[in-house]
């Protein structure tokens, strides 16, 4: 089958709201390529082989959120309708540079499409302990790794994010063995699964698309965790009176801020809140958000343009 492939060209901030346009014209696959993200994970503690050298030189400078779309008479009706938005948002005072916005567009084959990516995703160490590897690469495990196989896909979260490395190094900091954790806005399900292998004993994933859902539970299979991990569909946490240890969420700021109040009835005794997708920008926000809701900050990690907080009542 034949694709029409987008490319947008933006910047690390912009990319979000790139993919989101391409998402919304019908794209049925994102991908960015950020020279930011190869570069500063070759300086992060633990991060290795997350890209071919080669493959870096060839990287455009410019941050490309790349999308794909069926090649038949809609592709061009996509085509244009991400024109206008795009347009759109160029005029707008979004608070950041967000790039040229410049399309480049080309026919691509299925197995071309298929086997790009694979190059970008490589084994990768989180924290001490974890090892996300997806499921073609061999890796030689060490003494007292904790390996999970994931491989990219249509729900977010394979842990090359700066928001979601972060939010596994604080699992490792705050799950104890036999613990319970909760994974809202779940995603792949990957701290859901992190927190599972880091000894938790029972870990609810919650994520409102039923795609997410579906992956995840399909990741839990896979790495042999259905026995501790169960994945529902839900919105944040109002569909459920259980309680954790450990609450994890990984969104964005504004859900989070609303997120406080509502997490303080799922925390049991001395548990921890880890929030992160927060942009620099708005960390400020999400403290007094934490702090109007009764919780301290006790650990803060930062990469990137992203913050992610720990805190407790």
């Amino acid at each position: 089958m034949d694709w029409m492939e987008i490319a947008v060209h933006t910047t690390t901030m912009g990319a979000d709201v790139v993919s989101e346009v391409l998402m919304n014209a019908g794209a049925v696959g994102t991908m960015i390529e950020d020279r930011y993200d190869v570069t500063s994970s070759k300086k992060s503690d633990g991060m290795w082989d997350m890209i071919d050298e080669d493959v870096l030189a060839g990287m455009s400078e410019d941050v490309l959120v790349k999308a794909y779309f069926h090649s038949d008479a809609s592709a061009q009706e996509a085509l244009m309708l991400v024109r206008a938005r795009l347009d759109d948002i160029a005029r707008m005072n979004m608070g950041f540079d967000i790039g040229s916005l410049a399309i480049d567009n080309r026919n691509v084959q299925e197995q071309d499409w298929a086997e790009n990516w694979k190059k970008y995703y490589k084994p990768f160490r989180a924290g001490a302990h974890l090892v996300i590897k997806p499921s073609w690469e061999p890796y030689d495990a060490q003494a007292g790794d904790l390996v999970l196989e994931l491989d990219p896909g249509m729900a977010f979260g394979t842990g090359t994010h700066e928001t979601t490395f972060m939010c596994m190094e604080q699992l490792e900091k705050y799950v104890t063995k036999g613990c319970r954790a909760i994974d809202v806005g779940c995603g792949s399900g990957i701290l859901a699964l992190a927190a599972a292998k880091l000894g938790a004993g029972d870990v609810l994933a919650i994520d409102l698309d039923g795609l997410a859902v579906k992956v995840a539970q399909e990741n839990a299979e896979k790495n042999g965790l259905t026995g501790c991990v169960r994945v529902v569909h839900g919105d944040l946490l109002q569909k459920t009176q259980e309680k954790a240890d450990v609450i994890v969420a990984n969104i964005i700021a504004d859900v989070i801020c609303a997120l406080c109040g509502p997490a303080k009835q799922h925390l049991l005794l001395g548990g921890t809140f880890i929030c992160s997708g927060i942009i620099r920008e708005r960390e400020e926000d999400v403290q007094r958000a934490l702090a109007e809701a009764g919780y301290t900050v006790c650990n803060r990690l930062e990469k990137g343009s992203w913050v992610c907080l720990a805190a407790r009542l």
